[in-house]
């Protein structure tokens, strides 16, 4: 009888140590179908590739408290290298890749003979409140809808800061001044040094909210 159980209980402990048969999956639980892609993003994402902009997707996520990463992308270049953008809304990307192209390299040409070889951030995604603003809430940067712009370095090695050439000499302060006007009509918020204190070294550009330029 002893014998019996013995034998009971070793079929028993070699029955739970196999596991599945090969090609079977321990776990049956049915599998979750794959997000669907959104199809503006999707069209976004492909027109960033032809503007031959350097990125690396980002994935979706709700951060909370009215901050999140949906549809970003980490920015590296716009035709020459950006910095510092770490999370940056597709459609903002392409509207600064087409301004970058279309307004401040035949600026930078027409003004100092040379062309923009890198932009230099301040950031787009921020989970933060808006600064100085006109009014309470979430910044268009908790969205990553934003992006701050602070200098620009031209081939011939000149660097044209917001901050120092805002109110600096005559090419610099021209120069900053086209390219901020014809940002007013790629994106629907263009803020300047001229806006407020809280400006004063970069170029604030987002694509939210009513049309505003200053």
């Amino acid at each position: 009888m002893f014998g019996r159980f013995l034998n009971l209980g070793l079929l028993m402990l070699v029955a739970a140590c196999v596991g599945p048969p090969k090609g079977r999956s321990a776990d049956t639980a049915p599998r979750k179908p794959p997000a669907v892609v959104n199809e503006n993003i999707k069209q976004c994402v492909g027109e960033l590739d032809r503007l031959g902009t350097r990125y690396t997707a980002i994935p979706d996520r709700s951060l909370g408290g009215g901050c999140s990463n949906i549809g970003t992308v980490q920015l590296l270049g716009v035709g020459v290298p950006i910095t510092n953008v770490t999370a940056i809304r597709c459609p903002l990307a392409r509207a600064l890749a087409l301004w970058t192209r279309e307004t401040l390299q035949p600026a930078a040409r027409d003004a100092f003979g040379s062309r923009v070889v890198k932009i230099e951030s301040m950031g787009g995604y921020s989970c933060r409140n808006m600064i100085g603003g006109r009014g309470a809430g979430r910044s268009e940067h908790a969205t990553g809808n934003a992006v701050d712009i602070g200098a620009f370095v031209l081939a011939d090695g000149r660097r044209v800061s917001i901050r120092q050439g805002w109110n600096g000499i005559d090419d610099e302060r021209l120069f900053l001044r086209q390219i901020r006007g014809a940002a007013c009509k790629r994106f629907q918020t263009v803020l300047s040094p001229d806006y407020n204190a809280a400006h004063f070294d970069h170029l604030h550009f987002d694509l939210g909210g009513k049309p505003f330029c200053r």
